[in-house]
């Protein structure tokens, strides 16, 4: 918190963050703003709504923090900035940017809202860096009444996700951001605006398209789709890499690569499944020589935001809110988004020293590296936050008592978790940086 205090001017919604941030982290089931409220001994989550509404701080600025925050825990050589986009399914036409649109959370079109994330990945860890919100064309940019209802500024106008993923990627290079490669799925990676913006800004990337896409080889004299491309490559172009450890262990595939345009930093990079066969195909360009691993580790690290995604709606919240407001959406965001940043960089600091060899079982006096939501677990069960106890306090929206629908505080195996945590690097250090941060 001492990081983010001075983004906001008064004590009131300063103190109402960190209770908002408390709550994220508890093991409350749902974290609207009836849970953190209750969290906090409050009767009514009217303090944690005028946080997200009215409150006067600029969720912008602290998204800021969060970002270096990241960079100078989780930082280390061969960073990869992901772009990609979640769905937060809704009822109802009020909140803003809400429409039926195809979102990959439910897996077909829904009616929902859509937000575009850019993540951070190293080798120490991967978080959530900076977010924005869909605006629908026809369906939002051009009515002025549901605008103004939602509570959108009139400077918000229409842009595409590519284009909302550029803006994110260019205000992370000009805040020092120092990550030579970018990544991110065909609905991006088939956008030759964004990809022409990363060359001309000098940034790498590895960006997936699909099998139509055409590319030119024989130093550009001959134009052929992906897959006929791939189709006529000889066996010996294959080789067998691993796009980074699952969890089962290293994710094999094959690989071919192949020299496309008239220069050579420009490639078509193709995956092969090493049982079913299926293809997968990635536009990759970068300012000097690279190798084909290197290539490979980028295209799988585009993973990561997908662990992001889960790690944040499954543990800090992220898809919990129950706001409307342009505003509050990007302010209930932003809190998550520091949450899980936090959590992301307790893990860091707790994995062992030396790297643990994947192809070999672990021994129960190895060091072990804690995952995000085995970290947040290890705090409540450590600190045992307590929920308020007033009597008749934090009634919920359907006139129950809040606090009947909580569960306790997770006692379940107890005993192993915080054996794992005396065999993490440091366990001090994770409790006085949990303490230092409330």
């Amino acid at each position: 918190m001492a990081r983010i205090a001075g983004r906001f001017s008064r004590v009131e919604p300063r103190a109402t963050a960190r209770a908002y941030l408390l709550g994220l982290l508890s093991h409350a089931e749902r974290k609207n703003c009836w849970q953190p409220a209750e969290q906090a001994g409050h009767a009514r989550p009217g303090p944690m709504q005028r946080l997200l509404r009215c409150a006067r701080w600029d969720a912008d600025a602290v998204r800021d923090d969060i970002r270096a925050y990241a960079v100078e825990h989780l930082g280390a050589q061969g960073a990869v900035l992901i772009v990609d986009e979640t769905g937060f399914v809704k009822k109802g036409r009020a909140s803003a940017g809400v429409q039926r649109q195809y979102t990959g959370t439910a897996g077909r079109i829904e009616n929902s809202q859509v937000g575009v994330f850019l993540a951070y990945a190293t080798s120490r860890g991967r978080t959530l860096i900076d977010r924005r919100l869909y605006l629908p064309e026809q369906s939002w940019c051009s009515d002025p009444g549901r605008r103004q209802a939602a509570g959108i500024p009139e400077t918000v106008q229409f842009q595409t996700k590519p284009r909302l993923a550029w803006e994110m990627i260019a205000a992370a290079l000009d805040a020092g951001v120092e990550a030579p490669w970018v990544t991110g799925d065909e609905a991006y990676g088939q956008d030759p605006q964004l990809r022409a913006a990363l060359e001309a800004r000098g940034t790498g990337y590895v960006m997936a398209v699909a099998c139509s896409t055409r590319v030119r080889i024989n130093s550009g004299r001959t134009t052929m789709r992906a897959d006929t491309v791939a189709e006529r490559l000889p066996a010996s172009a294959w080789q067998r890499h691993s796009a980074g450890n699952g969890a089962k262990g290293p994710r094999y595939y094959d690989w071919a690569w192949i020299h496309i345009g008239t220069d050579g930093h420009r490639h078509l990079l193709v995956r092969r499944n090493r049982t079913t066969g299926e293809l997968a195909f990635y536009l990759c360009w970068s300012p000097t020589e690279v190798t084909l691993a290197e290539l490979v580790r980028v295209a799988g690290v585009r993973w990561s935001v997908e662990e992001c995604f889960q790690a944040a709606k499954g543990q800090v919240g992220l898809d919990h809110y129950q706001v409307r407001n342009w505003t509050s959406w990007h302010r209930h965001i932003t809190l998550a988004m520091l949450a899980l940043a936090f959590l992301t960089a307790l893990a860091a600091d707790a994995a062992p020293d030396r790297p643990i060899d994947p192809h070999h079982p672990a021994r129960g006096s190895d060091p072990i590296t804690l995952t995000v939501p085995e970290i947040r677990r290890l705090l409540v069960v450590a600190l045992n936050p307590r929920p308020c106890q007033r009597p008749g306090s934090c009634t919920g929206p359907h006139g129950s008592d809040a606090t009947k629908q909580q569960p306790a505080a997770a006692t379940t195996d107890n005993g192993q978790l915080t054996n794992s945590l005396d065999r993490s690097r440091n366990r001090t250090g994770v409790l006085v940086r949990y303490k230092s941060f409330v």
